[in-house]
């Protein structure tokens, strides 16, 4: 019953994901520039396959395609998935193991080469079976995937080695850029330096840490589209610099979003000319423990620093000043796979009794014989909610006697320290895109299975427990594989402390249209539907410009 109630589903996704989005919305005009604010410094690298920050998707989304996606017109759907690349979604065969894409035929990348089905294949089996010398973060996000071919130029063909319900949304990945062959076949590291895409728009300058610059592709593949001239990206890390440019009309959005206190001065100050977008965000923050690092190889210590968080008590009032929100487990809230409240409060560091959870951490630190320990908290030079979350851990670490500074510092050199282990405790966390948690919680799973997993540590046991979840089809028996899962990663073994979840507002000039909000700020975020509203879309038409002569 279980594997057909699977097939079903996933014929069912299928279908929606057949039906077309809207190619033109009405009322909307071409023309002008959307220049908008990017709240962090550089990206480490351009390569959308190897890295994992909105730095980069907000930096250059708009240049690349996938070959499907949420739809833009309705992307807080968690099923809503549509054909970019491909012309129309297949109805799954083999019972849910074989999925065969047909290609649109005609698109371009941007320096005129036809884009064909090798290269979709190309680009996805490098991000699914990367090479020893390439980095791909989500390579274990399609542990599912035998094999990607393209018999011909015009077919895609994915088959699993099992079925499971996690595939389509490690699919749908707005990360997965589809790259050319040819370059990859040169040189697997060329897009790490280089922008060349097949998107909505072409690169047309970029800053250092500074700006990026598009201009529309006048070749795009989804008739109408796009209806901006082009865009330019503001980088701006501070909170302060992001929001003053937004009130003074030298941006007209952030697509990441602000706390309720920001939302509400932009709301006070600029009545009528802004509108906000809400949604939950498929995003929560956590603490890597470094196991390679002492005392942080003893769970002892491990369990008294998740013990000395004030989860339930600090929410209410950190709310209000960083985009933080919801108590929750490492699942995402109002998940079918979430654990209940009851449950969630038998956990280390979610116990309604903070005072006894102190005791306790006090007391596993002085038999691990670390009593009044000092480190250094890694952090992001991030206000949201990264500052504001590292300035709110060293207060709470203080009330069982830790000693804890933070050092802060920009994007890259924060991804650089996790990913070469140079750290003792960092503060990340883990952001998705489409909501699916046995596809989200993989970022948790063990070195030796994620690459993103900056915790250092191997544990059979719990991938022995992933794998059972994973491959579990009831629903109310996958719900308590969860439960253990959950339990032991968090609790017994203690190897991160998740922290809370995000909430997402974003505010828009009003004459900002055809964005919609989504539960992630990586997802919908290529521009395309985009459009002003007079006078701000200059020489405004109600047609798409011609194409440049040749």
């Amino acid at each position: 019953m279980g594997l057909r109630l699977f097939t079903l589903e996933m014929a069912v996704i299928a279908a929606l994901a057949a039906m077309p989005a809207a190619a033109q919305e009405e009322g909307a005009k071409y023309g002008g520039t959307l220049t908008y604010m990017i709240p962090a410094d550089a990206p480490p690298s351009f390569d959308g396959h190897r890295e994992g920050t909105f730095a980069l998707i907000h930096t250059a989304a708009p240049f690349y395609s996938v070959l499907v996606r949420v739809n833009p017109y309705n992307p807080g759907s968690t099923t809503d998935i549509v054909c970019d690349l491909c012309t129309a979604m297949p109805q799954p065969t083999d019972d849910g193991k074989t999925w065969t894409f047909k290609i649109r035929e005609g698109v371009k990348f941007h320096n005129g080469d036809p884009l064909i089905a090798a290269d979709i294949a190309a680009s996805l089996n490098a991000i699914a079976f990367p090479a020893k010398d390439v980095l791909s973060p989500r390579s274990d996000n399609f542990m599912m995937v035998k094999d990607i071919a393209a018999p011909d130029s015009t077919t895609v063909v994915i088959h699993l080695k099992f079925a499971t319900s996690a595939f389509w949304p490690a699919l749908a990945n707005p990360f997965n850029w589809i790259y050319e062959k040819k370059i990859l076949d040169k040189d697997p590291h060329w897009y790490e330096k280089n922008i060349m895409g097949s998107g909505p728009f072409k690169f047309a300058g970029y800053e250092v840490g500074q700006s990026i610059k598009g201009v529309r592709n006048p070749d795009y593949y989804h008739k109408g589209l796009p209806y901006l001239d082009g865009f330019v990206g503001i980088n701006a890390p501070k909170q302060a610099v992001q929001l003053d440019a937004i009130r003074a009309d030298r941006a007209a959005v952030e697509f990441r979003g602000y706390p309720p206190t920001a939302i509400g001065q932009l709301k006070q100050q600029l009545d009528g000319q802004i509108t906000v977008q809400q949604s939950d965000w498929n995003c929560g923050s956590a603490v890597w423990f470094n196991h390679k690092k002492k005392p942080f190889d003893d769970v002892r210590v491990r369990r008294a620093l998740t013990l000395a968080i004030d989860r339930w008590g600090s929410a209410p009032g950190l709310s209000r000043i960083a985009n933080v929100h919801t108590v929750g487990s490492i699942v995402f809230p109002g998940s079918p796979l979430a654990p209940s409240k009851a449950q969630l409060q038998t956990l280390a560091g979610f116990w309604p009794d903070i005072e006894k959870s102190r005791a306790e951490a006090r007391r596993l630190l002085k038999e691990a014989g670390a009593e009044g320990l000092s480190f250094e908290l890694l952090n992001r030079d991030i206000d949201q909610p990264y500052k504001y979350n590292g300035t709110w851990l060293v207060d709470q670490w203080s009330k069982i006697g830790a000693h804890v500074t933070q050092h802060v510092v920009p994007t890259g050199p924060w991804f650089a320290a996790f990913r070469s282990g140079d750290f003792a405790v960092g503060l990340g966390g883990n952001c998705q895109s489409i909501v699916n948690p046995p596809i989200d919680l993989q970022t948790w799973l063990p070195r030796s299975v994620s690459m993103a997993n900056y915790g250092y540590y191997d544990d059979q046991k719990e991938i022995d427990l992933y794998e059972k979840m994973l491959h579990e089809p009831d629903l109310a028996k996958q719900r308590a594989d969860m439960w253990d899962f959950v339990k032991w990663l968090t609790d017994d073994q203690a190897h991160i402390a998740f922290l809370l979840w995000w909430n997402r507002l974003v505010p828009l000039r009003s004459y900002v249209n055809g964005w919609k909000i989504s539960p992630s700020h990586y997802l919908n975020q290529d521009l395309s539907t985009i459009w002003l509203s007079p006078p701000h879309c200059g020489k405004c038409a109600d047609e798409p410009p011609p194409k440049p002569a040749g």
